[in-house]
């Protein structure tokens, strides 16, 4: 097959992404596959070696990655998208690979959408019953025409120490611990910065714990893995910083703990409808898990957290990619059984 590899990207997550599509690339077996791979520019410009290229459909229900200045034009058979954050990991691009026909890896539309939006995902967790910290959902309007009613809000859903974080962006960009009430308008207009909608949520007192989830409508949970750092909160550049953190899996914790956790993460998986792969968050406060979020393309190199909680159960990373490519075509036929 060919296959499209998609990096970069207009949000702040361009150059993780970037890392992440170039690991992949180097994992798909060449001898099965061949490997185009699409660089989208932070003006949201996509290239192939540095020459402008366009996703388009084309006859017999094919996709053509198609050349803007007179180079080769592709038939395309499978899409990769390793993108983070906005304009790739929240349905948009995968709109596209809908509208022009082409399988790809990972979540569909609606569930990229929503595990994008750390807003939505709140209402739709809660209302599945899955265990959250106390959140609070504001509009940059409603911050504007009457603050007083938010730092309310805030203070008697929430509390402090708290947290506020844009709904639609990821690796800790803006987001700011809230310690006390004084901080809060800072942490919001910095969050909205970002995004017109933001979230405070009650700081969870414990332990940072994340597991894997691999599969399409019956995925495989990772052992339960423990995010260890010595900064004050797990920021950008411990996400990130060579030496900023560390991941022990599985993580120290009682055979129950890990159990629920696993069973948690497939109720998330399950309550925005996610296939191909994703990262669930926890907070482990004692013996009690918050789910925080879901990533429906979490980091992607070999050393990222995904990969390594996948590695826990044995499952090395050409294999993951592999897998993942065969879920997506999986995904696919099956879709293609049901009239549209």
């Amino acid at each position: 097959m060919k296959i499209a590899v998609l990096g970069g990207g207009r949000s702040s997550e361009h150059d993780v992404s970037i890392a992440s599509a170039a690991s992949v690339a180097d994992a798909i077996d060449t001898s099965q596959h061949e490997v185009i791979r699409v660089t989208i520019d932070r003006d949201g410009a996509w290239t192939r070696e540095g020459r402008p290229v366009a996703l388009v459909q084309a006859p017999g229900d094919r996709a053509r990655l198609i050349s803007l200045d007179g180079g080769t034009d592709d038939d395309i058979d499978l899409v990769f998208p390793v993108l983070h954050g906005p304009w790739g990991e929240d349905g948009t691009v995968q709109g596209l690979c809908e509208t022009v026909g082409v399988p790809y890896v990972g979540a569909d539309v609606a569930a990229s959408a929503t595990g994008m939006d750390k807003a939505m995902f709140h209402v739709l967790a809660t209302a599945a019953g899955i265990p959250r910290v106390e959140t609070v959902v504001i509009m940059h309007s409603e911050w504007q025409a009457d603050p007083d009613a938010v730092r309310a809000q805030v203070a008697e859903v929430c509390g402090y120490p708290a947290f506020a974080k844009p709904a639609r962006l990821g690796s800790s960009f803006g987001i700011s611990p809230v310690p006390t009430a004084g901080d809060l308008d800072a942490a919001l207009e910095l969050a909205f910065a970002h995004d017109d909608k933001a979230l405070v949520e009650r700081r969870a007192l414990g332990r940072e714990v994340e597991v894997g989830l691999l599969g399409n409508t019956d995925p495989h949970a990772s052992p339960l893995g423990e995010i260890i750092h010595e900064s004050d909160w797990y920021d950008h550049e411990a996400k990130y910083q060579p030496g900023g953190m560390s991941l022990a899996v599985p993580a120290d914790v009682p055979a129950e703990v890990q159990d629920r956790a696993r069973a948690l993460a497939v109720d998330a998986w399950n309550a925005i409808g996610c296939s191909g792969l994703a990262r669930v968050d926890f907070f482990l406060e004692g013996d009690q898990l918050f789910v925080s979020e879901i990533n429906t393309i979490p980091g992607f190199t070999s050393t990222s957290v995904w990969g390594r909680l996948m590695a826990g159960d044995g499952y090395e990373y050409p294999w993951l990619v592999q897998r993942l490519i065969d879920l997506a075509m999986e995904r696919y036929a099956a879709k293609a059984a049901y009239r549209g």
